[in-house]
């Protein structure tokens, strides 16, 4: 028996914030002092390593679990069950609920607990949980509904991914241009055809990677220092991404049985335009291979970096036909992979 994604949604906020929008940031290095040439040169350089040209932020008055509840709706009518059949309802995200305007995450109740409580589910033996696992915590939430499906604990499970990023930014950080928000839900149910997961892969690495992205003081030292955002150090990521991604998905295509040449399609975490890029040539060169034109469809470029939200979006709109020159057909084979806080590397090779 395998799983298979049977309901697929994502909410997109509606804030449209592009990059010309930060032109009168103050943007500091990170012992305060200013950088040595303009804004404009700093959102070119920025647009050229990443890809970003626009993200979106959540609007005033929804929180990461009402993006969450907009995200699930769609994915429950795609799969068309009655959301009372639900077992299991797991929630990825990093921060909580954060209302605009506060720094201050609120996650009690859990996440998990408000999305079953606006979707009206009354059944109690529905569990609804959140998991932390920084940007990979959707695809581990998939694996985590294998594991209660394949064991008999569950028939089906609402994987949900919601991040507002844009509301735990230091505004004095140049990497904050990286970060948006949104929502993704998947519904996943068993699968006794040939569709559905064959394999998967799942690491952490905490050894000297376990800070690579933490929470730390505005770059601003007139600011409050208690007062935490998110942070990172984006070439040691850059650096460990590109030294285990490609190995892990390697791993993971391996255990499948199959060949490079069956992969239609590389759904890979919204996280760098050039650092995905790099991802996928080294998979491809590990088995002797360059990458076929158009495997790893790409969003970040209008929605960028909403963390747990991306690759569950991704589906969502290559599903819906809202990626020009993608598609996934019937059969194909596909590869859903993602890097992120932890450090934590996951993946799972998929047939459609």
């Amino acid at each position: 028996m395998k799983i298979k994604i049977t309901g697929i949604g994502s909410y997109i906020p509606e804030k449209n914030i592009s990059n010309t929008d930060f032109s009168e940031h103050v943007f500091l290095n990170e012992d305060g002092s200013p950088f040595a040439y303009p804004n404009e040169v700093v959102i070119n350089k920025f647009k050229g390593i990443t890809g970003i040209e626009k993200r979106r932020y959540a609007e005033d008055h929804y929180t990461a679990s009402d993006l969450a509840f907009f995200a699930s709706q769609k994915a429950i009518e795609n799969a068309g069950i009655d959301p009372e059949t639900l077992d299991y309802i797991i929630f990825a995200h990093n921060f909580g609920d954060v209302k605009f305007g506060t720094t201050q995450s609120d996650i009690i109740p859990s996440l998990a607990t408000r999305v079953k409580h606006q979707l009206q589910i009354k059944n109690p033996k529905c569990v609804a949980y959140d998991i932390l696992f920084g940007c990979p915590g959707w695809i581990e939430g998939v694996l985590q509904a294998n594991a209660f499906i394949k064991s008999g604990m569950a028939k089906k499970c609402l994987v949900i991914g919601a991040e507002t990023l844009s509301r735990v930014v230091d505004a004095h950080d140049r990497d904050s241009m990286i970060y948006s928000d949104g929502a993704g839900a998947s519904v996943i149910e068993a699968s006794d055809d040939e569709t559905g997961m064959l394999s998967y892969e799942s690491a952490t690495y905490a050894a000297e990677e376990a800070n690579f992205l933490y929470f730390g003081k505005s770059y601003n030292p007139d600011l409050d220092p208690d007062t935490k955002y998110i942070k990172m150090y984006g070439r040691k990521i850059y650096e460990f991404a590109l030294s285990q991604v490609p190995a892990a998905m390697k791993s993971c295509l391996d255990q499948s049985g199959l060949e490079i040449g069956d992969v239609k399609k590389i759904l890979i975490h919204q996280a760098n335009e050039k650092m995905d890029e790099a991802i996928i040539h080294r998979f491809y060169k590990l088995y002797g291979e360059t990458p076929p034109k158009n495997i790893m469809p790409m969003s970040i470029h209008e929605l960028g970096n909403s963390s747990v939200a991306t690759v569950p979006t991704l589906f969502d709109l290559i599903i819906r036909g809202q990626i020009e020159d993608q598609e996934i057909n019937k059969g194909d084979v596909l590869i859903f992979a993602s890097v992120g806080a932890g450090m934590n590397i996951n993946a799972f090779v998929y047939r459609y």
